[in-house]
């Protein structure tokens, strides 16, 4: 199936591993040029290399990240149709999960929304203007289903997520009837270096539970999490769902949240 992105420019956060990565790979396979935002570009991503990808640095704890990131999109390739807002999680130098609510100081919360509300934000307000002159314009922001399932653990994160997703809707309402729209994909637990890199997921998981890594990433939790496909999902499967929503093959689907989740979320 003919994406409708052959030649349309994307400007990718978080790009240089996991569902950034694939988000860019899958973009650059449909015909995109690609802006890949992350502080490092690392080997996958450099691998990538050619005329229609180009790699932008970027801290985006610095407010003036994203903004900067953008222009150089709109320097390199002359226009703006998609920005996925894909960068996350912890920010730098923190690690989760983090378990109960009394072990957050200000700063956690402070950086956790910084890295995961107030960066996108940023990038949204800087992207505006330019995607108001696409005529396929999309806005893709990667929450996550934690936004929907409260817990006793990443009290800060699952706050922010939930943030996320209602600001995206807030933007849906206000741009949408201008041409670009704006929808959350919700992965669940997705086997990216957050689980797998040691003293990751995985393992913060297994020392409190007294388990293995390797039996936490095979089936521990899947288990615990109650997953109804039995596995985390791969980040492939997340990107393909952010190209679809990306592509004007999508243009009747704003304000919307995709969750990518193995199961997780059961509510109706």
């Amino acid at each position: 199936m003919d994406m409708g992105l052959t030649g349309r420019v994307a400007v990718v956060t978080g790009a240089s591993k996991g569902i950034g990565l694939a988000v860019v790979r899958t973009l650059l396979d449909e015909g995109a040029r690609v802006v890949a935002v992350s502080r490092k570009p690392g080997a996958e991503l450099d691998a990538l290399a050619g005329p229609n990808l180009v790699h932008v640095p970027a801290d985006l704890m610095d407010p003036d990240a994203p903004a900067r990131a953008v222009e150089q999109a709109v320097e390199a390739f002359g226009r703006l149709d998609v920005l996925v807002n894909n960068a996350g999680g912890p920010p730098p130098g923190a690690v989760m999960p983090r378990f109960g609510f009394m072990t957050l100081a200000d700063d956690d919360w402070r950086d956790v929304f910084e890295f995961n509300v107030v960066a996108v934000v940023r990038a949204v307000r800087a992207a505006i203007p330019h995607l108001l002159k696409s005529d396929a314009a999309s806005v893709v922001n990667v929450s996550s289903v934690n936004a929907r399932r409260p817990g006793p653990m990443n009290f800060d994160y699952n706050a922010a997520k939930a943030a996320l997703t209602n600001l995206t809707k807030g933007l849906s309402e206000e741009y949408a009837p201008q041409g670009v729209r704006v929808n959350t994909v919700s992965p669940g637990p997705v086997r990216t270096p957050w689980w797998t890199d040691e003293g990751g997921a995985a393992d913060i998981i297994a020392g409190a539970t007294g388990s293995d890594r390797d039996a936490v990433l095979d089936g521990g939790a899947a288990e615990m999490m109650s997953l109804t496909t039995g596995r985390l999902s791969e980040p492939q499967e997340v990107a393909d769902v952010v190209v679809l929503l990306a592509s004007p093959r999508s243009a009747s689907t704003t304000g919307a949240d995709f969750a990518v989740d193995s199961g997780f979320l059961k509510e109706v």
